[in-house]
């Protein structure tokens, strides 16, 4: 049973949909070390949990202080989760949802929305993240503080796209198993390329 760490919802435990393939949430340990390593970053966040699952990701960080939340996933189910999960953490005031396909999200979004945090964790099979990454900057979406944390199975996520990864500083990437977590930054032109940080959990 998945559960919020700390913050306004603490040992709040959430509901997720039954099989991996359909939500694949976050093991415990991982969230732990992911919110451990931005655990002073989220106080008055503005949010975007992409692939938003059973909602925990982005409802820890609201239980932390972000200011709001956008929960973005394509299956109704998912969605229907995630506000109950939001009503038993009482955060749904913080809370905006939508049932869409993240490409169809980000295009129309272009020029209404803003965030300075993001979650990305597609189903591994999907490799979107680069795609999402490349939507996200092109649609003028994130603040240049932004901080985006991507789940995958793979230790490079952006693929042969090294125009796409020129852009971003990884902060750090951390292994668990089979599960890479990156934490990114957006570059500026003085950051050292040499700069990332790699460890096991």
């Amino acid at each position: 049973m998945m559960r919020i760490i700390t913050g306004s919802a603490r040992g709040v435990r959430l509901e997720t949909l039954e099989g991996e393939e359909v939500t694949r949430p976050t093991a415990e340990r991982v969230k732990e070390a992911i919110f451990s390593a931005i655990q002073f970053e989220t106080e008055g966040r503005r949010v975007l949990d992409l692939f938003g699952g059973s909602g925990q990701m982005g409802l820890e960080a609201l239980s932390r202080g972000a200011r709001s939340c956008m929960f973005v996933d394509a299956s109704e189910e998912a969605i229907a989760v995630i506000k109950r999960n939001a009503q038993k953490t009482r955060l749904s005031d913080t809370c905006r949802y939508l049932i869409s396909d993240y490409r169809n999200y980000l295009r129309k979004a272009r020029g209404r929305e803003k965030f300075d945090l993001v979650f990305l964790d597609p189903p591994y099979a999907m490799h979107a993240h680069a795609d999402a990454l490349k939507r996200l900057l092109d649609g003028d979406l994130v603040e240049p503080d932004c901080l985006f944390i991507c789940e995958s199975s793979e230790p490079d996520i952006f693929g042969e796209n090294e125009a796409l990864a020129s852009r971003f500083h990884t902060r750090k990437t951390a292994r668990y198993t089979h599960t890479y977590i990156h934490i990114l930054t957006l570059r500026e032109e003085e950051d050292d390329e040499n700069g990332t940080h790699q460890r096991e959990l």
